[in-house]
């Protein structure tokens, strides 16, 4: 049986031809098969966003801690305050009370 004497069946359509076929397995391969398939590309991008917004979170909490210190280093009664309220300090002088009320 020789090609020019190949009749095509009647369940395959006239549309279809070798090279169609082909074509579209080829971007199948590509798309889901492979080191760089589809699923995997859409993967490591939702990892990118998700270490963006870690990122961005860390940044924001760098910018608070600086405002932190900056203020401490330049605010003298802040940094009272915060030595009394959080380490029980005291000044020589006076007496402190700590308590469990609210």
């Amino acid at each position: 049986m020789t090609f020019k004497n190949f009749k095509r069946p009647k369940w395959i359509p006239m549309w279809l031809s070798l090279p169609f076929v082909i074509f579209i397995a080829f971007i199948a391969m590509l798309l889901f098969f492979g080191e760089n398939n589809y699923m995997q590309i859409n993967e490591q991008k939702k990892e990118m966003d998700n270490i963006k917004a870690q990122i961005k979170q860390q940044e924001d909490s760098a910018k608070y801690y600086e405002r932190k210190t900056q203020e401490l280093n330049t605010d003298k009664e802040t940094l009272e305050k915060l030595a009394r309220e959080q380490y029980n300090m005291k000044r020589t002088n006076e007496d402190v009370y700590i308590t469990d009320i609210p």
